[in-house]
Parts: C-alpha cells; sequence; structure tokens
C-alpha cells in the first residue's frame, strides 16, 4: 500500500501522514528533521510562526530539489496577527519566511483575539491564491460554532489533541456537516507510557509484527484522521512512516475505539490560555 491522502471539502487533497517540527529549534534541526522527512517520502510539513522555525523549513523544502507542489506546507498564524488588514500582511510575511509563493493550509492557531476578523482575511487569501486551504487549531469552545456562522469558506481542518483515550466523537458530530476533517496533536498521547503500552497495542503490535506507536498512528490512518508525529530521531520517523503495509481489521478497530476514556494530556483552560497567550507575540 501507499501512504495515503484525504480530499477535503474544498477539492484539495492533503497527505494524511506527515511530519510536526513544534519544539524543534530553528536551523540544523529542523533542516534535518525536514529533509530526512522528505527523503523517506513524506510530502506534509507541519509548522507555524510560534515555532520561530519557519525558514528553515522553507529552506529545507527548497533544497530538497523536490517540486513545490509535491510538498505540503501547513503553518499557523499567532493570535497577535488577527484582525482585518492585519492578518492579510502577516500571510505576506509568512510567505517571505517559508520563501514560497503559497501556503498549502493555513490554521488559526489559538481561539483568541479577533479570530473572525482573520478568518476573514484568510478567505481572501484563498481567493487570491496566497493561501490553498484554510482552517483552524484548537477552536474546541462555542468559538468554533462563531467561525462557522460567519465562514464563506467552511473549515478543512480542524486541529486538536486526538488519540485512543481522546478520540473527540462530539467534536466530530460538529463538524460533520461542514466537510472539516480531524488534524491530531498527540496522535500517541504525549508519549503516554500508559496508553502506548496498553495490552491491546501489544497484542496486535505481535500479530502485525509491529511497534506499538505504528499500531495506533495507523488505526489513526484507518480512522481518516490526519497525522504529523513529532520526532528528531531519524528511526523513530522511519518506523512512524512504515504503516503503510497492513491493515486493522474492523473488528480490531472497534477494540481501540473503546479505549477511549475522555483523558486529555493538554488541560489548560480557556481562560488560563487567554493569560498566557496574549502576552506573548513572536518574531517576525
Amino acid at each position: 500500500m501507499e501512504q495515503t491522502f484525504i480530499k477535503l471539502n474544498d477539492g484539495n487533497l492533503i497527505p494524511q501522514f506527515g511530519t510536526g517540527v513544534f519544539q524543534v529549534p530553528d536551523g540544523k534541526e529542523t533542516l534535518d528533521v525536514v529533509k530526512n522527512a522528505l527523503n523517506l517520502g513524506i510530502r506534509h510539513i507541519d509548522t507555524a510562526h510560534a515555532y520561530q522555525n519557519e525558514r528553515s523549513v522553507g529552506k529545507a523544502v527548497k533544497e530538497s530539489g523536490i517540486v513545490r507542489k509535491e510538498i505540503w506546507i501547513t503553518t499557523k498564524l499567532w493570535p497577535s496577527e488577527y484582525g482585518e488588514g492585519i492578518t492579510s500582511q502577516a500571510i505576506d510575511k509568512m510567505l517571505k519566511r517559508l520563501d514560497t509563493d503559497y501556503i498549502d493550509l493555513l490554521l488559526l492557531h489559538q481561539q483568541i483575539g479577533d479570530y473572525l476578523g482573520a478568518w476573514k482575511d484568510m478567505e481572501k487569501a484563498v481567493k487570491d491564491g496566497r493561501v490553498k486551504s484554510i482552517g483552524l487549531s484548537n477552536f474546541e469552545s462555542h468559538r468554533l460554532e462563531e467561525v462557522l456562522e460567519q465562514a464563506t469558506i467552511y473549515p478543512s481542518v480542524l486541529q486538536v489533541e486526538c488519540h485512543p483515550y481522546y478520540q473527540q466523537k462530539e467534536l466530530k458530530k460538529r463538524i460533520a456537516k461542514y466537510g472539516t476533517v480531524i488534524e491530531s496533536w498527540y496522535p500517541i498521547g504525549h508519549g503516554d507510557k500508559g496508553l502506548i503500552q496498553e495490552p491491546l497495542f501489544t497484542r496486535l503490535a505481535k500479530k502485525y509484527h509491529k511497534t506499538n506507536v505504528q499500531i495506533i498512528l495507523r488505526w489513526h490512518i484507518q480512522e481518516g484522521t490526519i497525522v504529523f508525529p513529532r520526532t528528531m530521531n531519524p528511526v523513530h520517523m522511519k518506523e512512524n512512516f512504515d504503516i503503510f503495509d497492513f491493515e486493522l481489521t474492523a473488528e480490531e478497530m472497534n477494540e481501540i475505539r473503546a479505549l477511549d476514556n475522555g483523558k486529555r494530556f493538554f488541560t489548560m483552560t480557556l481562560e488560563e490560555q487567554e493569560q498566557n497567550l496574549g502576552a506573548w507575540k513572536p518574531e517576525d
């Protein structure tokens, strides 16, 4: 089997498996991670202005020699960049940092600030070709519906915490009619040993001659979730990507679905996010 793609509600095809560069230092580290991913055949890189490594992502893509249209770049705007006019300028700066003519997927990083004004500018950026697809990250409160009610272009993607212990079943119901797809950060539960070492995953790993992590990532793929596990270890990256040569049965998928217990690993409230995130601005 080859790696899989998902057709978004705007018609664009997104690689379902990617690599994230959250907390990867700018410079050599990010360059190495992105180049390793691209050399393996991974074609989706997830970054953000707040990660402070967009320039290195763009440089790695340029130096890879791979045709730009074959690589999907996801990035995110910080709340300080939200607002009509402000967001449009921020997108132009983002294009310069990434050294690219367009962004494949642009997300609002947090549900704070003038996200409604930002969404209007993002829709304009789609219409003028600077951005291909737009979506949201971490919008799980009533603010999700605020955006959906105003939108003339519905979010193609909603990026949130999602893993076997927290499967986002209710959130999926809220966005189903819009055709919005879930992207998972913390796809393996922030590396939680309790989750990874679940006896079910150990049993399935033995059956398929895979690792427990590979079983979890394969479950995400079959659930239709987009994943981008972060690792700076080339061996782990290769293992993570080696999940397209087997398939879990319907019964096994249901067994994993039954593990959902509502356990989150990111527990900051909306009020705490506003207090902590509103005071910080990433550099240009």
